[in-house]
């Protein structure tokens, strides 16, 4: 392979094989940077390669390398038989299935690939690295299909970057979806001849899991602060209590006070309407407990993706001189705290949830049931509250772990696995779930606001206006489909969220995800 020619006017990252930010992988997943490979990282790389290839010559059989893998671990390949073998067993593990990756998560996959390969522990040759480099130069992007993974490296998902990379299988390239071999002639750059170590290297990594799962834990920060907004504005119109609020700051843990002090400050932008409860239903005395544990637990799962993005999950690797084989390939402690982040998505959906009944049941604040204006015949909310249970149900449903199930596979060889790919897909769909709930409540809430004449400032200003752009006051009963789901795509738009954000940030969670672009000033030009 020949690398396309650079860009100068292109911001450079360079990868050291240090863990990467959220900054760097937006920036890499969205095509607009030079993405290269540290001289030290690259000498590590090529001092890994010489162990390698000593061990080989000297007659050390070295697991797929010069033997097959999995259940044919035993087979022993001739110098002969090993060029057939290479090209062979990245192709045979493209079998990956559905739809695609967006190529977003595709381009941070071959990054990381790169990134993990500059540590020195892999053994693969600099030209392996280079290929995926010159991918992202040409900005060639393998079609990855999300079906194929059982979470104990992605070989059926890694797999189908390696045959690209060998010229078979499918790749984006200048908005086409081509034949790889199609692809890379329009590109002017060669397929790869994989050498021994290099095809097990291309494939037995969760490359495109860690990336997949940096993506959704950012998408569910994302949603999560839009969530917790419309639950700000559902409280102040149903003339919920700040003193909780206030009270949490004192006594709540740091990642609950930290949630309190922002909805203390995020709500004096508008004339709070005054308590009308003694004691508030939990829904709205604990948004800063709900709310502080879920942003805790997202953290968490963030902080691990990250370290996982600079440590090797190879097998085998080489160490101290010597070719050691590994289980590092089971992603088990990403896979754990993502499944937690899981059940804690289940725990916003049913806050939002109970507030969405809250302002459905009338008696808050004398609003009226379904919230129905005075003197009008309309059946009104009540429906779509329904709806709002069942989206709930939905994020429930997806909580039950699947991380333990046993699965036995090549000649029981392989009988760990994390099922991570499936863990990331399911946490996605329940990431969805919560961006109509938001829509939801955050509609519910406008009416509330309407009916009362509440002129709302800041952050709640924001989500009312938002709504009111796609929806009307509502006197006369008529479809909510079309409306709410307006409502939903502004709500979790970039554009809202750095507006949002703009307004009423959270430095621990804005600036470690990136989120409204905190923290992308970080990522400086280098020059290439």
């Amino acid at each position: 392979m020949s690398a396309a020619p650079k860009n100068p006017d292109r911001i450079t990252i360079e990868l050291t094989g240090q863990p990467i930010g959220f900054a760097e992988l937006i920036k890499i997943g969205r095509g607009e940077v030079t993405v290269t490979a540290s001289a030290e990282g690259l000498a590590r790389v090529a001092a890994a390669r010489l162990v390698l290839e000593s061990t080989i010559a000297e007659g050390t059989p070295v697991y797929g390398a010069t033997t097959g893998v999995g259940a044919m671990k035993d087979v022993a390949w001739s110098p002969e038989e090993l060029d057939a073998f290479n090209i062979g067993l990245v192709r045979a593990h493209h079998f990956g299935t559905g739809e695609p990756f967006p190529i977003c998560v595709v381009r941070n996959a071959m990054a990381l690939r790169v990134n993990t390969a500059l540590t020195g522990y892999v053994g693969c040759s600099t030209e392996l690295v280079q290929a995926y480099l010159d991918l992202l130069q040409a900005d060639l992007i393998p079609v990855v299909r999300r079906t194929g993974s059982i979470g104990c490296a992605d070989i059926g998902l890694m797999g189908q970057i390696g045959a690209v990379l060998t010229g078979v299988g499918e790749a984006m390239f200048e908005g086409r979806r081509l034949p790889a071999a199609e692809a890379f002639a329009a590109a002017g750059i060669a397929p790869m001849k994989m050498a021994p170590r290099d095809s097990l290297a291309s494939l037995s990594v969760n490359s495109v899991s860690f990336a997949a799962a940096a993506d959704a834990t950012r998408t569910a920060a994302c949603a999560i602060r839009t969530l917790l907004a419309t639950g700000m504005a559902a409280s102040g119109a149903m003339g919920g209590s700040r003193d909780p609020w206030i009270a949490v700051t004192h006594v709540g843990t740091p990642r609950e006070a930290m949630i309190g002090k922002w909805l203390c400050n995020a709500s004096e932008g508008w004339d709070w309407p005054k308590a009308t409860q003694i004691q508030d239903p939990l829904s709205l005395r604990m948004i800063a407990q709900v709310f502080g544990t879920v942003f805790e637990s997202v953290l968490t799962a963030g902080h691990k993706i990250l370290a996982a993005t600079g440590r090797s999950d190879d097998n085998p690797v080489i160490v101290d001189g010597r070719v050691l084989t590994s289980g590092g390939s089971l992603p088990l402690d990403v896979t754990v705290l993502l499944e937690s982040a899981s059940l804690t998505m289940a725990h916003a959906a049913r806050n939002a949830f109970n507030r969405c009944v809250l302002l459905g049941n009338g008696q808050r604040r004398d609003l009226p049931v379904n919230l129905v204006p005075h003197g009008v015949i309309a059946t009104g909310f009540g429906p779509i509250i329904k709806l709002a249970g069942e989206i709930f149900s939905r994020v429930l449903s997806m909580t039950n772990p699947v991380s333990a199930q046993s699965l036995v596979v090549a000649g029981g060889m392989e009988d760990e696995a994390a099922f991570l790919p499936l863990v990331i897909e399911r946490f996605e769909r329940q990431v969805q779930a919560l961006q109509r709930l938001a829509a939801l409540e955050a509609l519910l809430a406008a009416q509330a606001m309407d009916i009362h004449g509440d002129e709302p400032g800041g952050a709640v200003k924001l989500i009312y206006d938002a709504v009111r752009r796609h929806a009307a006051f509502y006197t006369v009963d008529r479809p909510l489909s079309a409306e709410v789901e307006a409502i939903e795509a502004e709500l979790a738009s970039e554009a809202f969220l750095t507006e949002l954000i703009a307004i009423s940030p959270i430095h621990a969670i804005d600036g470690f995800f990136a989120l409204g672009g905190f923290g992308m000033q970080g990522v400086q030009p280098t020059q290439p």
